[in-house]
C-alpha cells in the first residue's frame, strides 16, 4: 500500500515536471526557430513524443515508488530533485533559449544519471530496474538528435 502511495506522488510529481517543461519551452516546437532547423532524419513524429513521455514517467514513477520504499533517504531525494532539475531545465535551455550545447550537457549528465540509477540501486529495486529502460532509450534518442541540430546549424 505504501509503495502505491509512493508511486501516486511520483506519478503528480513528475507529470508536473513534464507541464513545467512544456510551459518553458514557450511553444518549442512550433516556433520558426525549430521548424527551420536541420533535423535528424531519424526525428519522429511529434505525437510519439507524448506517447514517449506519458509512457516513460509511468514507468519511472513506478520505479521510484519501489526504491523510495527501500531506500528513502536525503541522498536519494537529493539525486530525484537533481534528475527533475535537468528533465525540466532542457526544455528552457533548447527551445527558449537555443542553447543547443547546453542543451546537449544537459541531456549527456541527465543520461547518466538515469544509468546510475539503473546500476547502483538495481539489487535494491531488482526487476523493477527495467522500468528505467524507456527513459535511457528515449535519453539517447534526444541525445542523438541535440548533437544532430548542435553539427548540422
Amino acid at each position: 500500500m505504501r509503495q502505491a502511495k509512493l508511486t501516486f506522488i511520483f506519478i503528480i510529481v513528475n507529470f508536473s515536471g513534464l507541464a513545467i517543461g512544456n510551459w518553458f519551452m514557450d511553444g518549442g516546437p512550433m516556433t520558426d526557430w525549430y521548424i527551420n532547423l536541420k533535423k535528424a532524419p531519424w526525428t519522429p513524429p511529434g505525437w510519439v513524443f507524448g506517447v514517449a513521455w506519458t509512457t516513460i514517467m509511468i514507468c519511472f514513477s513506478i520505479y521510484l515508488g519501489k526504491l523510495f520504499l527501500v531506500e528513502n533517504s536525503k541522498k536519494m531525494t537529493a539525486i530525484f530533485i537533481i534528475q527533475f532539475i535537468l528533465n525540466v531545465s532542457w526544455n528552457f535551455l533548447f527551445f527558449k533559449q537555443h542553447w543547443v550545447f547546453l542543451g546537449l550537457i544537459n541531456l549527456s549528465l541527465l543520461t547518466a544519471l538515469l544509468f546510475f540509477y539503473f546500476f547502483k540501486f538495481s539489487k535494491k529495486v531488482k526487476n523493477y530496474k527495467y522500468l528505467l529502460l524507456p527513459y535511457i532509450i528515449w535519453l539517447c534518442i534526444a541525445t542523438s538528435l541535440n548533437l544532430y541540430v548542435l553539427i548540422h546549424n
